[in-house]
């Protein structure tokens, strides 16, 4: 039996696409511009945080330093500190928001381990679920994220204004 891959028409991913081969940094991006078009959730000193476009699981989350810089020793140490301060922060968002049962949170650093974005330093916090992988992905090799996108970033910025200032 042979697995084939299905095709998904998803025009709304052009965009991105074409943002991608620009060679326009998303992060660098975000920072210049109002937050409901990037989905930034949040933003401290060095850091910012945003919603990924095409998320695992709802609520994935991308923090990323203000500086554009491709790994975590190039940084300085308040760099550094206000990065991990800031995965603290949403991970406590998430938690008072989705009750996820678990995390995984991870940064690719090079094309060889998988970064999508190279030059930019960026942290993935993705909320897990006890059985949040079902059927569709093993089946159908596809994955439902049920939420909106705008409604996620109104629902996590909200509970990170909560979890900051706490």
């Amino acid at each position: 039996m042979t697995s084939e891959r299905k095709i998904l028409w998803a025009p709304w991913r052009e965009s991105y696409v074409v943002q991608y081969h620009s060679g326009e940094c998303i992060f660098c991006k975000a920072l210049n511009q109002d937050d409901a078009t990037n989905h930034v959730v949040y933003r401290s000193r060095y850091s910012i945080a945003l919603l990924n476009r095409y998320p695992y699981n709802n609520g994935h989350v991308m923090i990323a330093p203000t500086r554009h810089v491709p790994s975590f020793e190039m940084l300085s140490d308040d760099e550094l500190l206000d990065l991990v301060k800031t995965v603290s922060i949403v991970l406590k968002a998430l938690r008072n928001c989705y009750n996820p049962q678990g995390f995984n949170i991870g940064a690719n650093i090079g094309k060889a381990a998988g970064a999508g974005i190279e030059g930019h330093l960026h942290i993935h916090v993705v909320p897990r679920w006890n059985g949040d992988t079902n059927f569709m992905p093993v089946i159908a090799n596809a994955k439902v994220i049920p939420e909106d996108l705008n409604a996620s970033w109104r629902k996590i910025r909200s509970c990170l204004e909560k979890a900051s200032s706490e």
